[in-house]
């Protein structure tokens, strides 16, 4: 069982509310991402190349190009270009020039990489159980306040 914040980061008072729910964030951000990457370390890759896939899977079978994945990345911070290299030299992504457009690369997910992210499939759903002490009322209320947050 889970700790409350004040109990978790050993502080009693905050100067005010919205000061307790930014560091609330940070911590449930870290707590969330050190699941995640426990997890992905076992597939050998990282957070970022798992978003990467996942965006290939979805705009397959056609290609995208760095700047639509850039686009949709989470980890809008992250080299795109140098995460597609690593991804390509394991095999899970081809990288090829547009004929029209030689300044343009396409990229796509391989069979490697789609058979990767299908066994990983169970694992990642199981990230949701992180949130089996909310309600599905209380989940919808926690993603319209973080979009308010965003906003």
């Amino acid at each position: 069982m889970t700790m409350s914040l004040e109990q978790d980061i050993a502080q009693s008072q905050f100067t005010s509310a919205y000061q307790k729910a930014l560091i609330n964030l940070m911590y449930t951000n870290n707590h969330v991402v050190d699941r995640m990457n426990q997890t992905f370390k076992e597939y050998d890759i990282t957070r970022q190349q798992y978003n990467v896939l996942r965006i290939l899977r979805g705009q397959a079978p056609s290609p995208a190009t760095i700047n639509l994945i850039k686009d949709r990345m989470i980890d809008r911070q992250s080299d795109a270009s140098r995460i597609v290299e690593r991804l390509r030299l394991k095999g899970l992504i081809e990288r090829r020039q547009n004929d029209d457009d030689r300044r343009a690369v396409e990229v796509s997910i391989t069979k490697e990489g789609l058979t990767l992210l299908e066994s990983m499939d169970g694992d990642v759903q199981g990230f949701e159980s992180m949130f089996s002490g909310l309600t599905p009322e209380e989940a919808h209320t926690l993603n319209l306040l973080l979009d308010k947050v965003r906003i």
